[in-house]
């Protein structure tokens, strides 16, 4: 994990330069024809063939667009068929903000699939007291409510905690529909974009994936 610190400086020095490549690329190079499909924060390992992988890191990692997902997206109103992240929300300062950029740039019609830390499962292990459930990731913590912290927030990577019912009223507000947890997470309601080589890639490998709250929803064919 890189350090905080590291991290504040390279999105001082290259926020800028991110921001107007993806002014640019919508402008110029963004996709508005035939099925597009785009991946936001593939990271070092998850890059999708076959998609538009979206990432702020180009230095270590691999993306077909450099771009802060901070800012506005890099794709033309309603000119995208699928959106697609796995633990990525919850590193975001405006999630209102971010959700009506992703309803502006979804086709009517439009599908997408999030994936981040499920607070509601956090919240009920804790409440039970079971702290074998969380790890000791990122600092070596051995009481429940220290495993806890390290759960939500991540060296506070993670800026918010990730609930249902939470995500439903910000993605309900910015017009999304037919919003449903995926559990068993390794099932989908859009197998024509998710499928099982992009499922093998999220990051728990067990059927129900008890860590990772997965929702998928729809903007209306109206909209």
């Amino acid at each position: 994990m890189m350090k905080r610190d590291h991290k504040q400086m390279f999105y001082s020095l290259c926020g800028p330069l991110m921001r107007l490549n993806g002014v640019f690329y919508r402008a110029f190079r963004a996709p508005s024809e035939g099925t597009v499909k785009v991946h936001l924060g593939p990271g070092q390992s998850n890059y999708l063939d076959g998609w538009v992988n979206v990432d702020a890191n180009m230095f270590t990692g691999k993306c077909d667009v450099w771009a802060d997902l901070r800012y506005p997206l890099p794709f033309r109103d309603g000119t995208v068929d699928v959106i697609y992240s796995h633990h990525v929300i919850e590193h975001l300062p405006d999630l209102p903000g971010h959700f009506a950029e992703m309803f502006r740039a979804l086709k009517p019609g439009g599908v997408f699939r999030i994936g981040g830390p499920n607070g509601d499962s956090a919240i009920r292990k804790f409440v039970e007291g079971d702290s074998a459930w969380f790890s000791d990731f990122p600092d070596k913590r051995k009481s429940l409510g220290g495993r806890f912290e390290n759960f939500i927030f991540c060296r506070q990577e993670h800026l918010t905690i990730l609930t249902f019912s939470f995500l439903e009223e910000l993605l309900s507000e910015a017009g999304f529909v037919d919003l449903v947890v995926r559990q068993p997470c390794k099932d989908t309601g859009i197998p024509q974009f998710i499928d099982q080589a992009l499922l093998s890639k999220e990051w728990e490998s067990t059927e129900d994936c008890p860590h990772t709250l997965l929702i998928e929803g729809r903007k209306p064919a109206a909209a």
